[in-house]
Parts: C-alpha cells; sequence; structure tokens
C-alpha cells in the first residue's frame, strides 16, 4: 500500500553514494525530496539526474534536502555519477541511494506489480521535517 498524505514517512537505513544514512536522522528537522528513477546510465535518468544537481541551491535555500534512488547498487551510481558531470556540465551533490535488494522501494511502494523488480518507478515523495 502505498503512503498517504499526512502520514508519517517509512524510516530506514541505506547505503548511499555518500554513506550510510538513517533517514529520519539524515533529514534533520529539513524537508526531504525522496525520488525513484528506473536505472542508471540511461539518458532521460541521466538528464533527470543532472538537472536536479543544478538546482541544488534552489532546494538549499528552501531548507530541503534531496536524495535519490534506484535499485542500482551504490558502486554502479559512483560509476554514473561521473558521466553526469562530464554530460550535463554539473557535480552530483546529493545521495542517490543503493537498493539492491529493493528494501526502501518496497518500502515506499516503488516496484509496479507487474515489473520484474529489478526497475523501481518514477516518483518523488516530499517529507515534511
Amino acid at each position: 500500500m502505498s503512503i498517504r498524505l499526512g502520514e508519517q514517512a517509512p524510516n530506514f537505513t541505506a547505503k548511499t553514494t555518500e554513506g550510510e544514512i538513517d533517514f529520519h536522522k539524515w533529514m534533520d528537522g529539513k524537508w526531504a525530496m525522496l525520488f525513484s528513477y528506473p536505472e542508471d546510465f540511461t539518458p532521460v535518468c541521466t538528464t533527470e539526474l543532472g538537472a536536479v544537481a543544478k538546482l541544488m541551491p534552489e532546494f538549499e535555500k528552501r531548507n530541503t534536502k534531496v536524495i535519490g534512488l534506484s535499485i542500482d547498487s551504490v558502486s554502479v551510481h559512483n560509476e554514473w555519477n561521473k558521466d553526469i558531470d562530464e554530460t550535463q556540465c554539473t557535480t552530483m551533490n546529493y545521495h542517490v541511494i543503493g537498493d539492491e535488494e529493493s528494501k526502501v522501494s518496497e518500502l515506499y511502494d516503488l516496484i509496479h506489480p507487474t515489473s520484474s523488480g529489478k526497475q523501481t518507478i518514477r516518483a518523488v515523495y516530499i517529507v515534511g521535517p
């Protein structure tokens, strides 16, 4: 079942490109935008993540942290970050969760019921402090 407006966002611990986090502690009293995408190294996802990196000063002005998620591993994310930096003329400046076991994806209902379970759907959660 998906999360409903007004419910507390589920907490989780996860490995990210910037180290392991506890989601609620990582938020540290700020807003958070958690977004998912299908997989690394695709043209559309590369463009999306680069655009978010370029918008980070605007998120920071609004007291908002950003974190991405896919089922690819952190090591794959780190390799992809280099490609994003180069092709999108930016620097990846936010966490990306490696959710290889789909724990966060299942917690946030990010796997389409008819998929093979290997790709997360495109989704965005705005989580209040």
